[in-house]
């Protein structure tokens, strides 16, 4: 089985989480949903509300005050009548809209009063389209104010509706009123058009600036599909609007600055008439802000006054792509520490972006990024800590071959920050080589050659990582080994004596074997000795060992090169003996060895009884 290699897996993972983004930016997403999009959307426009004064739109409110002034509601037409008259008269307002649907006939004078006023002055009647599909239709009153829907018009298809009577059916300009809640029950959007019965039937607020300005006058702009279904920036917190009491209205108390000139709507925060929304804003809000809340993105629209578009979607799908491909080369190289903190950084700076888009692109996922980002830190990071997991266990069976086990363990155990750094310990070094070996081989194949070199270095290697040597070099038919570092070992002299003996043992069984096949037999040269040395990682920028450098070292090199002219395997020097604890020596001479000003005494071990 061929398996991929790590650089295209990061590839892959990094393209992933760019997919994920694109994935996120669909429609039809999960992540669109309030759990996550709408619910960080609904932060940033609370954050985003201005408190800046709305002066084109004026609320009347039928609130509690009004009600106990004028009376309960519901109030006769004639009632309703004087309240827009009053509004258009006295107040001069530019045009009214009537957040109340009127399905049934009432006093009479009153009806051909508010008849008269929605055929004739700038007076948008109300009516309320139902988009959920019913076995039995909502059918109420008598929908008006449509106009022929041109072929594939962009509306919202309605199922049923509830109209006013038929005595206002001929009002020319009628607004829809009826929401389509997320699932979470907030109102964020409003369908701008709504289709029914092959014609067009625009919201409250929409209508109203078509019956002040005309319907070429209106653009309906901010998103591909804002002719059927509009997000409700509600750039201005409910304090902007002004709100005056339906009583000030009638007794003309409201100052008529806060009317004249302006688009007025008439609502109901009374909890009696039950028009209350939940909205990005707060978790109860009166319906007739939702629809101020538009007229004051439409207006803002025809001031050329919105933001300017911007395309979120493209921008979350580059921001991905550029931190998935900047991890893919970052996460093999810093620590894991530090690639959670850049997907921790580039998450904060995607959030203030996001902010920054929010306004000027109501479609975009503001989350793309952001699970992009938490698939990295939940499967990249994880898969290149493996890696690195795996490059430390293999970095720990190489130490293990030149250290014995024992003291990798105990290393590992100690939780030490850095244990190869060099420092001066007391060391024991053991150098050892084949006596004679070019005359060795040089009658031998080059197999049998490489064949007797890896026999013999085995008997000189197990004995040392046996008794918890560090394995310094091989030098071609050598070794060099030393005890005492990286760890302190009390009886670091014993322990490399234990070895020596070991190693003589190992290469006299494998020249018996070879005797037994007709071969010359070996012979192994040991040098030992202890003292102070340098024992630590040294070397260069590119490539570094472990190793111990020092007096003893050298000198234990020399005695290894002495024992040529003495027939005993093992050379000792006066560290040493001045060291061990548990062996016995022989005194043999003192000479004068290179690198020395005065002789060296020279021991081997006494043989065993």
């Amino acid at each position: 089985m061929i398996f991929p290699s790590i650089a295209v897996v990061r590839s892959l993972i990094a393209a992933v989480a760019v997919l994920l983004t694109i994935w996120a930016e669909s429609p039809s997403s999960p992540l669109q949903s309030l759990f996550a999009n709408e619910w960080l959307r609904d932060h940033f426009v609370r954050l985003q509300s201005s408190l800046e004064p709305e002066t084109r739109i004026t609320v009347i409110d039928i609130d509690e005050s009004s009600l106990s002034a004028v009376g309960p509601w519901p109030w006769s037409r004639t009632r309703i009548a004087e309240l827009l008259e009053n509004l258009l008269g006295p107040y001069e307002a530019r045009g009214v809209a009537l957040d109340l649907v009127l399905p049934e006939r009432a006093d009479a004078e009153g009806d051909a009063r508010l008849a008269m006023l929605a055929g004739h002055g700038p007076v948008v009647l109300a009516q309320a389209f139902d988009y959920v599909t019913r076995p039995f239709p909502v059918r109420v009153g008598q929908p008006s104010g449509g106009t022929p829907a041109p072929p594939h018009a962009l509306g919202v298809s309605a199922s049923g509706y509830i109209g006013n009577h038929i005595g206002l059916a001929e009002a020319p300009h009628t607004g829809n009123i009826g929401f389509i809640p997320d699932e979470d029950g907030t109102i964020r959007r409003l369908p701008v058009n709504t289709l029914f019965d092959e014609r067009l039937y625009p919201t409250l607020s929409l209508a109203l600036m078509q019956c002040c300005w005309g319907k070429s006058a209106v653009p309906v702009t901010n998103a591909p599909e804002s002719t059927a279904v509009r997000r409700v920036p509600f750039s201005r917190d409910w304090n902007a609007y002004t709100i005056i009491p339906a009583s000030q209205v009638f007794d003309q108390s409201a100052p008529k600055t806060a009317i004249a000139n302006r688009l007025v709507i008439v609502g109901s925060s009374s909890l009696g008439l039950s028009d209350r929304v939940t909205t990005p804003l707060s978790a109860s809000t009166s319906g007739v802000l939702v629809h101020a809340a538009m007229l004051s993105s439409l207006l803002d629209d025809k001031a050329g006054k919105s933001p300017s578009p911007w395309p979120g979607d493209w921008t979350a799908i580059l921001f991905s792509a550029l931190v998935a491909f900047t991890a893919a080369y970052t996460f093999p190289r810093l620590s894991a520490l530090a690639n959670v903190s850049l997907l921790a950084g580039a998450s904060v700076i995607w959030l203030g972006i996001a902010y920054w888009i929010v306004p000027r692109d109501p479609d975009f996922s503001t989350t793309g990024p952001l699970v992009s980002n938490l698939f990295l830190l939940t499967v990249a990071v994880p898969f290149d800590w493996q890696l690195a997991q795996r490059k430390s266990r293999d970095l720990l069976g190489t130490l293990r071959q030149y250290v014995a086990k024992a003291v990798v363990d105990e290393l590992l155990r100690r939780g030490l920050k850095d244990p190869l750094t060099p420092q001066r310990l007391h060391v024991t070094t053991l150098i050892a080589d084949m006596e004679g070996y070019t005359s060795q081989v040089e009658s031998l194949s080059i197999e049998e050659a490489a064949q007797l070199t890896r026999d013999f270095l085995a008997c000189l290697a197990k004995p040392v990582l046996e008794k918890q040597g560090t394995l310094d070099k091989f030098t071609g038919d050598g070794l060099v080994a030393f005890w005492g570092a990286p760890l302190p070992i009390e009886d670091h002299a014993d322990l490399a004596l234990d070895a020596a003996q070991q190693i003589t043992q190992e290469v006299a069984r494998l020249s018996r074997e070879r005797a037994a096949e007709g071969k010359r037999p070996l012979r192994v040269r040991i040098g030992v000795e202890s003292g102070l040395a340098m024992a630590g990682d040294f070397g260069t920028s590119s490539r570094s060992i472990y190793t111990a450098v020092g007096d003893s070292v050298n000198t234990a090199s020399r005695l290894e090169q002495v024992a040529r002219d003495y027939p005993h395997d093992i050379i000792v020097g006066p560290g040493t003996v001045s060291k061990s604890i548990r062996h016995r020596f022989l005194f043999l001479d003192e000479k004068l060895v290179r690198g020395k000003g005065r002789p060296t005494k020279l021991y081997t071990l006494e043989p065993s009884a």
